[in-house]
């Protein structure tokens, strides 16, 4: 499918790195002018320069700190003065990890304040030439806890729950006015390594796949593909898929025993489980 964006211009936060860099990369194909958002303005010039190799669009960037809403509020208002928002891609690193009866008041309010209230900032300077054009799309990149909270990130599945209730909330306000808003679940993407992900949530291995394992039982679909590639090659990766299949237990002791002609170590087993309670479920 042919998307043309010409003429758009897009807002897309923490697009130096990870899913927002690679939403910024994909709209400039499709010829949307893009505005980068992030705090570090080395990072954001080094996106730009790769931005205009892909596309040149008269792309440009504001630096902005989301642990500064008042800073935020001011560059966002300066800029939509001047300039009209068609997309906005709200996009904002997770809080640090930790059982929620242990996180402190702190931790609650610099998540909202990083979150909901600096996307409701960016909302509300955006929203004003979005309705006088009758066009907007408002895109917020949350997480799979929305549908499932993930063991060990109790202040992210508060925050993350709140900013999709205020989506919702705003997309019933706004869709006379031809604008929607819609809610981004991602779970592991290829952006990062599952052993990075997993470190930055102080999280063992096993414990971040025992976790992923709960939310595709859960009945979220995760894209593993990319993590999965790293650890087996097509053939292994049909092999375990047809096993899981047939087998009548959910055991990775029994597979490792009936799979052993192959050495299958238990993180391949249990990623390729996890890809087939997403794919086919219980």
């Amino acid at each position: 499918m042919i998307i043309d964006l010409s003429g758009k211009r897009a807002l897309v936060c923490g697009s130096t790195q990870g899913i927002g860099k690679a939403i910024a990369i994909e709209l400039a194909k499709c010829h949307a002018q893009i505005t980068l958002v992030a705090r570090n303005e080395s990072s954001l010039k080094e996106s730009l320069e790769e931005l205009n190799r892909i596309h040149s669009n008269q792309h440009n960037y504001l630096v902005a700190d989301f642990n500064r809403p008042d800073e935020l509020k001011k560059t966002i208002q300066d800029f939509t003065e001047k300039n009209r928002i068609d997309i906005l891609i709200n996009n904002t690193g997770g809080p640090a990890g930790g059982p929620i009866g242990e996180a402190k008041t702190e931790d609650f309010l610099n998540a909202y304040q990083q979150h909901l209230i600096c996307n409701h900032i960016l909302a509300q300077a955006c929203l004003g030439g979005m309705k006088q054009n009758g066009f907007g799309r408002i895109i917020n990149i949350i997480s799979t806890s929305v549908k499932q909270p993930i063991r060990g990130l109790g202040v992210s599945n508060t925050t993350r729950a709140a900013v999709a209730n205020w989506a919702k909330t705003l997309s019933i306000e706004v869709a006379p006015y031809g604008i929607t808003v819609n809610n981004i679940l991602p779970g592991a993407t290829k952006t990062l390594r599952l052993e990075t992900i997993a470190k930055n949530k102080g999280w063992r291995m096993d414990e971040m796949l025992e976790e992923m394992e709960t939310i595709a039982a859960s009945g979220t679909k995760l894209n593993l593909t990319y993590a999965i590639d790293e650890m087996l090659d097509e053939d292994d990766q049909d092999e375990i898929m047809e096993y899981f299949k047939s087998c009548e237990t959910s055991s990775l002791q029994v597979a490792q025993e009936e799979l052993s002609e192959y050495n299958f170590n238990w993180e391949q087993l249990k990623i390729m489980r996890i890809k087939f309670l997403s794919e086919y479920g219980m």
